[in-house]
């Protein structure tokens, strides 16, 4: 306690800093130790101290193992839940595995912010040495040593005390061990899960070969069936299709049938117009030459009538 009174301000901050974490970090051991251990030794009970861990745990294994059966990666879902359900636990955990080196920083800034103190210090101390009146500071002397001699004792007490503190909390932590708590608390509920959960559970998962070549034979037999139905539909529809464009080819040639025997009735009216109008022209053609033969006997009475005319008046 003397020495603390002695000691500079700073000193007793970074030393009371040092103590309050180490024995933060001394609590959250026992409590992160106690925690584990009241997680494993109720890991399959009903308390309310682990009814939400456990039910979280179990609900996720559940779907896990429904879905790809002895396959499920136990640890991985445990580590998956600790990670989520025990936050908590683990930042402490994280706070107690670099707690070691913290200390031993704190000290080790103890020493240097001591060691500045102390040359700070002794500097003023040389510089008051090269003045004309060194008899006259020769009181300051001693006040200048106590000084460097605080800093230096800061520098030594604080690296001591982290040195220490960081000891202490090894010895704990190999000992007390939370992490090992840990492993041990994840393999109990992987027994758990894996010895009490899983003969209770169904699974969709396929369990060895002759159940994998079942669901493969159901699975070929149901697509069987749909590929029979679909060919089934296809054929009716074409079926359908079929007979709509039969009835619309018949439709089509009764059509052409019609139409043909009206083309063969117009034709046949066209040939017997064709052939009154042959008997037209022969019955025409023989008239105009009977008339040429009119007009060529009446021409030669013309020429002998204008003949024997002609006669007479001679």
């Amino acid at each position: 306690m003397n020495i603390l009174k002695t000691m500079p301000a700073t000193g007793v901050i970074v030393i009371s800093v040092i103590a309050v974490l180490f024995v933060l970090a001394v609590i959250l051991l026992f409590y992160v130790r106690l925690r584990y251990r009241l997680l494993e030794g109720r890991a399959s009970g009903t308390n309310s101290e682990s009814r939400g861990f456990r039910a979280a745990l179990l609900t996720e294994y559940t779907e896990a193992y429904r879905q790809y059966g002895r396959d499920v990666n136990t640890p991985a879902i445990i580590s998956d839940v600790v990670g989520r359900r025990l936050s908590g636990l683990l930042l402490c955990e994280r706070y107690l595995n670099n707690a070691v080196s913290l200390f031993v920083t704190l000290g080790l800034f103890g020493t240097f912010l001591g060691l500045s103190m102390s040359v700070s210090s002794l500097t003023e101390l040389i510089s008051l040495s090269n003045t004309s009146e060194w008899l006259s500071v020769m009181d300051s002397v001693g006040g200048g040593l106590m000084s460097a001699l605080s800093g230096m004792g800061v520098a030594f007490y604080t690296s001591l005390v982290g040195a220490g503190c960081s000891i202490l909390l090894t010895i704990l932590r190999t000992i007390l061990s939370p992490q090992t708590a840990r492993e041990r608390l994840e393999t109990r509920l992987e027994l758990w899960l894996d010895t009490e959960i899983a003969p209770t559970l169904t699974t969709d998962a396929v369990k060895d070969d002759a159940e994998l070549l079942g669901r493969l034979i159901n699975a070929l037999n149901a697509s069987v069936g749909e590929i029979r139905s679909a060919m089934r539909s296809s054929a009716e529809a074409y079926a359908k299709s079929t007979q709509a464009s039969a009835a619309a080819l018949i439709k089509a040639t009764q059509e052409q049938k019609d139409n043909l025997r009206s083309f063969d009735e117009s034709l046949n009216k066209f040939n017997n117009g064709v052939h009154d109008f042959s008997e037209v022209d022969y019955n025409l053609r023989g008239s105009v030459e009977r008339m040429d033969l009119a007009v060529r006997d009446l021409s030669s009475a013309f020429r002998e009538i204008s003949r024997r005319l002609g006669g007479k008046q001679q």
